[in-house]
């Protein structure tokens, strides 16, 4: 058995080439016999269910042959390439004879602390088991993604599946490997989301009974889309810690198997899948960027990458609002992290599964956390430049190559995860407004401007100068006590970049007191001096020494403007020396009211 995950073993041996002999014999009745001795194959590479190991088993032959005509003999072809009994596949995983228990080499599987570990053997059995049943989703090269980060992004749209995630994969494996008598009973799991989804689908297609115990805070689509796949839906609890507990009842009292989205044996041999596809349909790739929650799709992944490839890096990404991986490889062992509400709820698991930390601890080169900025930004980037739409979970992996946190991997062949698209409507845009504020393209400030007629107009015309798009303006007069000839304007503005913010609040500080929410240090601060009224004083672009005023960075608390220092309407127009342009567009306002 592979010793990869045991302390001071030696790592897996690299994938072993396919070795294959022929022998022809020539027949009595001038027929050719083909008997091909298989050495170490893998069903991913070469098309059959067997995954033997390297070492070199009994010839295998299947009770059936397939003829083909060659002129005036015929060729009988007798190969392993056929579906066997459940009990026949386990048998061929450990590279004997599918049909002679006799001459099966049964080597033990790997177990770490009491845990029976999935092999390669495994995901390759899981591979072939489920590939007449779930999606074999695109990897796509993103030429615009490959710009933006420095890398040659391949996308995996695991999005693609019935139920939109990849966890089809695992679920159908565990329904596929259970005993007929346990098939009956049925299976029982605690989700919110996807893995719900998954059994449920499968569970109904298989004819297999699922009771999907579901916590109070499941998103109420999800839960109506479990009931129309006729699972049994309980809700229980709070959170799923609350369920999974409840679960605990179905499996004693009814017999049912519990399980683990995460953690369950099948479940991380269905995921490796993913990694076997990836490296079929991406050549040459260099890293593979995973999203990490609790584990599972990470360790089926490095299970079959290292296997085949050990030089394919495989990095895991988390939300910073909940890194239980990195808290548990940084401590040796499963350890229990806080957790707080993020955009990537799917990822926010705050106790990793023991299982899948034993089979990836060994494997996983590297680990990186992103911020709800850097997730945001990445959903708005997949929308505007793939056209796709991501939950915040699925956008993991790219957010991580988007937000630099990779530099190591820059002209690379880097294969990204996307595995979730299931987003409400409504989260979608909120998310998306945040992603437009983050990337620098939707502000919102505050100005003082003179309460008379006009007095609004005239800060409009300034921001449509600029070329700004005003989403929403709201005038307040109760808030400024000190002056009753004044009103506050707040004021949401959609912008094309980091550019034009700058060029507006540059703009709007030469005539207005402005409070903006972004730092001020990228201008030019040393035209601006203090004067004896405490505000920032700063020359006008077109050389007039008159004063024009913004706020002093001290002074003022956050998110209100302080009391504004008042002039009279002639002393600005004396004063304020604006460019041609500006005074040719707030005249065009006027004449327009």
């Amino acid at each position: 058995a592979p010793l990869a995950g045991i302390e001071g073993a030696r790592p897996s041996p690299p994938f072993p080439r396919l070795d294959a002999r022929c022998k022809e014999t020539e027949q009595s009745r001038g027929t050719v016999e083909h008997i091909v001795n298989m050495t170490g194959v893998s069903s991913a590479l070469c098309g059959t269910p067997l995954a033997a190991r390297t070492r070199p088993t009994a010839s295998l032959r299947s009770s059936t042959a397939r003829r083909v005509k060659n002129n005036n003999c015929r060729r009988v072809v007798r190969c392993a390439v056929q579906e066997p009994e459940e009990d026949i596949v386990a048998r061929a995983a450990r590279g004997c004879d599918p049909s002679n228990e006799e001459e099966c080499i049964i080597t033990p599987r790997q177990v770490v602390n009491g845990l029976e570990l999935p092999s390669f053997e495994d995901v390759s059995t899981a591979h072939f088991r489920i590939r007449s049943g779930v999606v074999r989703t695109r990897c796509t090269h993103s030429r615009t993604l490959s710009a933006l980060t420095g890398m040659k992004i391949y996308l995996k749209h695991e999005w693609e599946q019935a139920t939109g995630s990849f966890k089809e994969r695992g679920a159908r494996n565990s329904l596929l490997a259970l005993d007929p008598e346990q098939k009956k009973k049925g299976v029982v799991a605690a989700s919110a989301g996807n893995h719900a989804l998954a059994l449920a689908y499968h569970g109904r297609e298989l004819g297999i009974p699922v009771t999907v115990l579901m916590p109070s805070i499941a998103p109420l689509t999800k839960i109506t889309k479990c009931r129309a796949l006729e699972a049994n839906v309980v809700l229980e609890g709070d959170t799923i810690a609350d369920a999974a507990l409840a679960a605990r009842s179905y499996v004693e009292n009814d017999g049912m198997k519990y399980i683990n989205g995460f953690d369950d044996f099948n479940i991380i041999a269905g995921a490796g899948s993913v990694g076997l596809e990836i490296l079929e349909d991406a050549k040459d790739i260099d890293a593979i960027v995973v999203p990490v929650g609790g584990g599972g799709l990470i360790a089926g992944i490095a299970l079959a990458v290292k296997t085949i490839n050990p030089k394919v890096q495989i990095i895991g990404v988390e939300p910073d609002r909940c890194p239980s991986m990195a808290a548990a490889m940084a401590a040796g062992k499963v350890v229990k992290v806080p957790t707080a509400p993020t955009l990537a709820d799917g990822l926010a698991v705050p106790t990793v599964g023991p299982r899948s930390f034993e089979v990836l601890r060994p494997r996983v080169d590297k680990l990186v956390t992103v911020s709800e900025k850097d997730i945001s930004v990445s959903l708005l980037r997949l929308v505007e430049t793939e056209k796709l739409v991501q939950e915040g979970a699925g956008a993991a992996g790219i957010a991580a190559c988007l937000a630099g946190k990779l530099p190591e991997l820059e002209g690379k062949n880097v294969a990204v995860l996307l595995c979730g698209g299931n987003i409400d409507t409504s989260t979608l845009g909120n998310v998306l407004e945040r992603g437009l504020v983050n990337d620098g393209r939707l502000i919102r400030f505050s100005a003082v401007v003179p309460d008379r007629p006009g007095g609004i107009a005239g800060l409009c015309a300034v921001i449509a100068f600029v070329g700004a798009s005003i989403k929403q303006i709201v005038h307040e007069r109760a808030w400024l006590q000190e002056d009753s000839h004044a009103v506050q304007v707040d004021v949401t503005c959609e912008l094309t970049g980091a550019d034009m913010k700058e060029a507006l609040y540059k703009a709007l500080s030469e005539k207005y007191a402005v409070d903006f929410s972004l730092s001020k240090s990228k201008l030019n601060m040393s035209m601006v001096g203090k004067d004896s009224a405490g505000m920032m004083a700063a020359e006008s672009t077109n050389g007039a020494t008159a004063k024009t005023y913004s706020f002093d960075k001290n002074g003022a608390k956050p998110g209100r403007l302080p009391a504004p220092v008042l002039y009279d309407y002639d002393t600005i127009i004396n004063n304020v020396k604006p460019s041609a342009e500006l005074v040719a567009a707030v005249e065009d306002a006027f004449s327009q009211l």
